[in-house]
């Protein structure tokens, strides 16, 4: 099996910023003719994530509003205080998340459901410039 890997940049407004890249990885796979395997996609830095979700704005709202009650920005983190920071919430909504996700493709398609993208969720106070691995399998 061969193995192939790609980067995608990507500017971030943070604050729980969310992007879909599942076009970006489907045009990965299709320029790639890829018929069987996997694709991951894994975003480097410890304050955003990847996931699937149904990628429209009720869902991304109520994303949000769950993050906020589980993980409040507000919260009283000793990550801050030991390094005179802000993002304690983000470092910590991203290792729950997780950096990476992997997709089977079959048939030269990406194995998601019908209301299923992948995204990009970046948890820091602040824009950010990412950097998301793309390696095919196949």
């Amino acid at each position: 099996m061969a193995t192939q890997a790609f980067e995608l940049r990507l500017s971030t407004d943070g604050d729980c910023d969310v992007l879909d890249l599942t076009g970006e990885i489907r045009r990965i796979v299709v320029e790639a003719e890829v018929e069987t395997g996997q694709v991951t996609a894994f975003v480097r830095g410890s304050t955003a994530a990847i996931a699937t979700m149904e990628y429209e704005p009720g869902g991304i709202h109520d994303l949000h509003e769950m993050l906020d009650r589980l993980i409040p920005a507000s919260g009283d983190y000793e990550h801050n205080r030991l390094n005179h920071d802000t993002n304690s919430h983000a470092h910590q909504r991203a290792s729950i998340v997780g950096p990476s996700l992997t997709v089977p493709i079959v048939g030269g398609n990406l194995a998601l459901g019908t209301w299923q993208q992948v995204v990009l969720l970046d948890f820091d106070d602040r824009p950010r410039e990412r950097t998301v691995l793309v390696q095919l399998i196949g």
